[in-house]
């Protein structure tokens, strides 16, 4: 995507989803964390609910919260991390791109491998993400009155559903119906945090690094569990990555600056000032609302968080097509919602699934502090991957030494090794979620990767030579029908199996034989004028190589169309495809597992036909059966 374009969007639907994100759990506020550990006895029972916290603890907290938002936000993700993108696309795949295909060292195997999981671990993310937030939200009913308690959960539910339901509609209109939603909100936490923090000034003494630096002295065990909640303030920092395509960095940077970074600090300071003046509360982020708002604010809290639960998932999305296009995942069905926006897709099989682990997990924890143990494990370790690759881009791709990119690595780590540590630490109070949920992604992954390769090499061991099948047609002359034949080709230089199947038992070719390959380029966009190749193989046949970009979707009328402008005639009425169903064998010789092999043929047998996924007709479709045995 380019930069005219990423200029071109508008701080309103910018607010609406990417920056959004940060605040999606805005009431399971880091400051929690005061009332979770520091305000407990050793068996974790709350000493008193007057308890007057420390000021040190709350100081010390602030002052992580404050710190880890400039350096992993400000500093990480803006300053550095998103500008490694490709051609305008952020994210991990976007990011692996990167690396030199040539580049050679010893363990690209297991960076590829960690990107791979890093990238899984995302998809746990954005199963957590919309769960927490909106029932962080809605638990303000029973800060507002204990009679709605019982309403928490399945008023949760319903709008989860909601949510799920318009996403067929585009990110597009949902921005243009609630983009101003998001504008008020960030002013009224400012506000809120404001009138708080004019209470107890002195809570800006948290500005200070040795605040943090004097909690970990005073109580180092519960300092470090204390960061597992800190976290919550930066998990938005690689949505905002992966989400820069949809959006455009400048727009992302002046949005983080002027309003979202401003608001945010405001209201953790006003939080961190209540508990200075007023001793423990269980929830300091509706503690700062007035009594008199505390309906209203349920209402906006509710929307904010719905809309900023939008870009978790419209990143899903995103990254769902990359996987695809880059042979991680099968067809999957991809519906574009904007004509304008290539980046804007709806994809029902990501949405029906996100939806149905969204309403379990809620389920299944009830309370938005229960599920904080999930949450942060699986942002803090696609983070730490995040900072790995993009050392390895800077070194290989942008060629600077080893001396000036390490200390930029070691200072990233500094903060991520922590987190993603001190997260670990709740794994079996729900943070197996996202990992879980990450190795079945990863497991997916990694197996339709391998079985495609298998299946690559099982057909370049019988792949024929496009010159010998055209002496064959020469000396043999075949009857020819009317009619244009289109063979998809996975190979840009071979014959197709399924053209040599079809000639095996019919014993006829059309006049005119398309062979149509689809080359897949690790950049999100390729140039219209650099897409296409039209080879004139003689005999009527015809070479027609497209190049793609992993943002892109390939639609199959549409580029024989844009043949013509290369000379080549092909009318959709007279034109036939022919397209090759293989019955996957588990029992020859490819170095795979067993349970890989079966899993792998279950997978090729569910995934969507080839006729959906590239727009071909599918009255004018073809299929010949194959046995391959891998």
């Amino acid at each position: 995507m380019d930069a005219a374009h990423g200029a071109s969007k508008k701080l309103l639907p910018l607010s609406l989803g990417a920056l959004g994100i940060v605040f999606g759990d805005i009431g399971t506020s880091p400051l929690y964390a005061v009332a979770e550990c520091f305000s407990k006895t050793a068996d974790g029972a709350v000493k008193s609910h007057s308890l007057e916290v420390s000021t040190q603890s709350v100081l010390g907290l602030l002052s992580l919260v404050f710190w880890s938002l400039m350096m992993v936000v400000t500093v990480k993700y803006l300053a550095f991390i998103m500008r490694a993108n490709n051609r305008g696309e952020g994210g991990i795949f976007a990011l692996l791109a990167l690396v030199p295909k040539n580049a050679e060292f010893r363990f690209k195997g297991v960076l590829v491998l960690a990107a791979l999981f890093g990238a899984a671990l995302l998809y746990g993310d954005g199963v957590i993400t919309p769960a927490i937030s909106v029932l962080s939200a809605v638990e303000g009913l029973g800060v507002a009155t204990h009679s709605m308690e019982s309403y928490v959960v399945p008023l949760t539910l319903v709008i989860l559903a909601g949510l799920f339901m318009v996403q067929k509609t585009g990110t597009d209109r949902i921005g243009k119906a609630f983009g101003p939603v998001m504008l008020v909100w960030f002013l009224v936490l400012a506000v809120l945090g404001l009138r708080s923090l004019l209470e107890h000034p002195a809570v800006l003494h948290a500005l200070n690094p040795l605040e943090a630096v004097r909690l970990f002295q005073h109580d180092p065990a519960r300092a470090f569990k204390v960061l597992g909640s800190v976290v919550l303030c930066i998990t938005g920092g690689e949505a905002l990555y992966a989400d820069m395509g949809h959006f455009g960095l400048k727009p992302i940077r002046t949005g983080w600056y002027a309003i979202v970074l401003p608001s945010l600090l405001l209201n953790y300071f006003g939080q961190g000032a209540y508990l200075l003046g007023h001793g423990w509360v269980e929830k300091p982020f509706w503690a700062i609302v007035p009594e008199a708002l505390l309906y209203p604010m349920v209402g906006l809290a509710t929307a904010a968080t719905v809309i900023a639960s939008q870009a978790l998932i419209s990143g899903a999305f995103s990254l769902t097509r990359q996987a695809v296009q880059l042979g991680y995942l099968p067809r999957v069905t991809i519906v574009h919602t904007s004509s304008e926006n290539e980046g804007q897709i709806y994809i029902p099989e990501v949405n029906d699934a996100l939806m149905v682990a969204c309403l379990a997990l809620v389920l299944m924890f009830r309370e938005s502090s229960a599920l904080a143990a999930a949450y942060g494990l699986a942002v803090t370790g696609t983070m730490g991957i995040t900072s790995v690759v993009y050392f390895v881009v800077v070194v290989r791709a942008w060629k600077w030494r080893v001396w000036k990119a390490l200390p930029l690595l070691l200072l990233f780590l500094a903060f991520d090794l922590p987190f993603f540590l001190s997260n670990a630490l709740k794994f079996f109070e729900g943070g197996w979620v996202p990992v879980a949920v990450a190795f079945c992604m990863y497991t997916l992954m990694t197996t339709w990767k391998r079985g495609r390769e298998a299946l690559a090499v099982r057909f370049l061991q019988t792949l024929m030579p496009l010159k010998a099948l055209l002496e064959d047609v020469r000396n043999t002359t075949p009857h020819r029908v009317r009619g244009t034949a289109v063979f998809m080709s996975g190979n840009p230089e071979g014959t197709p199996p399924v053209l040599l199947h079809h000639l095996k038992h019919n014993q006829v070719l059309h006049r005119q034989v398309v062979l149509l390959s689809i080359v897949q380029e690790n950049v999100p966009l390729v140039p219209k004028a650099e897409a296409l190749v039209v080879q004139d193989e003689d005999q009527g046949f015809f070479r027609v190589i497209w190049h793609n970009g992993f943002m892109e979707t390939p639609n199959v009328p549409k580029i024989l169309l844009r043949a013509r402008e290369l000379g080549l005639v092909c009318e959709p009425s007279t034109t036939s495809y022919y397209l090759g169903r293989e019955t996957l064998l588990t029992n020859g010789t490819a170095k795979m597992s067993v349970w890989r092999k079966m899993f792998f043929a279950f997978i090729s047998r569910n995934a969507l036909p080839a006729t959906n996924y590239f727009a071909i007709p599918p009255g004018r479709v073809v299929e010949l059966g194959m046995q391959v045995e891998l």
